[in-house]
């Protein structure tokens, strides 16, 4: 069990390589929050970090409001954050069970105005949760994700494992880490892939290709699933894979089904190539719900950005998706219980990223590393904020830098998160 002793929260702006264009505006810089927490366990003191970028764009897409307003606001929040966790967070807890509180913590119990979304609080609450987990392994001399062999009582989550528990149903799902993950190319919609992409694939050696696309527009993103997946064979790659994310922009099930329909009459290949579809449509699943099952009969479908508190486990289910695409931004913690309850409910997992650098990468790669996903782990940093890394490199190059289209993790597992690596 361990208490929280003190918190607290420091940031830096990270200027982009390159633009990251979603559907809701372009990302050119972020502020990087780095979180960290002092613990006691078991009579011994550590203190832990984690980061996250606050991606405002994504999680806070209002575009009355200045990325420079959202920012200060989340900010601000990360901020009350540290204040009230020792104030409020002071018993002696499991780390899962202070990760939970945490998130609810950010997102139910510290006023704003104006106030953000749910994602955006999530998303300010993560780096503490990640502390807590990397300071709780680092003060046993053990890896975060050894934490759960012996049973605790999880009040905040054990309901959704009534024959288990959380603790079990975690430890259940951690496997053992495997040090090499497939690397992951972001492609925009707007790329010269001959500029962009090719000279990526030949430097880093990417088999595995990201598509932003319209959701607006299936013909012409047909045609650019088509070019990409065709300029990776030229590039002598024998077995791309793609996914596909319109970041919501799709108006419904039906056009993501039409997409794939004229995608394999387009070309099969490519067709082929398409492993999974991340949350095509508005991440309010609730007020817009749609039935995925004829989709997930043709290509797996992963709920994202609608998976914003454990309560949507059970709705994205009903709806038919096929799996849960995972972010480390949305707490360590609800990842976990996720990944856990999707494993019981024969859901397929990912993992994605929020483009996070350092410690968060480490972060991303260990937990990419210990879950079943179907694609290893998105680390995006190296892409878009490669400057952000230079103080883990060379050290860590093979992991921080792709080679022959994989990242590689230490043979040695750290203790905590990794933040000491």
């Amino acid at each position: 069990m361990a208490k929280i002793l003190d918190a607290e929260v420091t940031f830096r702006s990270q200027r982009f390589k390159m633009p990251l264009q979603l559907s809701s505006g372009v990302i050119a810089s972020l502020t990087e929050a780095t979180a960290a927490v002092a613990i006691e366990i078991d009579g011994r003191q550590a203190i832990g970090r984690g980061a996250i970028y606050l991606s405002d764009l994504w999680a806070w897409p209002d575009h009355s409001r200045s990325h420079e307003e959202r920012d200060l606001v989340l900010r601000n929040l990360c901020e009350s954050i540290a204040v009230e966790l020792p104030r409020r967070l002071h018993e002696d807890l499991h780390p899962l069970e202070l990760g939970l509180r945490v998130h609810d913590l950010a997102c139910n119990d510290l006023p704003l105005t104006p106030n953000p979304p749910i994602l955006a609080r999530a998303m300010c609450g993560s780096p503490f949760d990640a502390a807590i987990h990397d300071a709780a392994g680092l003060a046993r001399g053990c890896s975060a994700f050894a934490l759960y062999q012996d049973h605790a009582s999880i009040p905040s989550a054990d309901h959704y494992f009534p024959e288990t528990g959380a603790c079990r149903a975690v430890a259940d799902v951690i496997q053992r880490p495997r040090l090499e993950l497939p690397a992951w190319y972001i492609v925009g919609r707007d790329d010269c892939l001959e500029r962009t992409m090719v000279p990526a694939v030949k430097k880093h050696g990417y088999r595995c290709f990201k598509l932003k696309v319209t959701g607006r527009d299936n013909r012409a993103d047909v045609d650019r699933t088509v070019e990409v997946y065709r300029k990776a064979l030229e590039t002598n790659l024998r077995a791309p894979k793609i996914t596909i994310d319109s970041n919501e922009a799709n108006p419904s099930a039906e056009s993501v089904l039409e997409y794939l329909e004229r995608l394999e009459l387009s070309d099969v290949h490519a067709y082929n190539a398409l492993e999974y579809l991340e949350q095509p449509t508005a991440r309010d699943i609730r007020r817009v719900s749609f039935d995925w099952r004829d989709v997930a009969l043709r290509k797996p479908v992963l709920v994202d950005e609608g998976l914003s508190d454990l309560s949507m486990l059970e709705e994205s289910r009903r709806q038919g998706y096929s799996g849960l695409a995972l972010k480390t931004c949305k707490g360590h913690s609800m990842l976990l219980v996720a990944a856990a309850w999707a494993r019981q409910h024969d859901m397929l997992i990912s993992l994605q990223d929020l483009t996070n650098p350092g410690i968060a990468l480490i972060h991303g790669a260990l937990v990419g590393s210990h879950l079943p996903t179907i694609n290893g782990a998105e680390l995006n940093s190296p892409q878009f904020t490669p400057a952000a890394n230079d103080e883990f490199l060379p050290r860590l190059q093979d992991l921080f830098e792709p080679r022959d289209g994989t990242h590689r993790l230490p043979k040695t597992v750290p203790d905590g998160l990794g933040s000491r690596i």
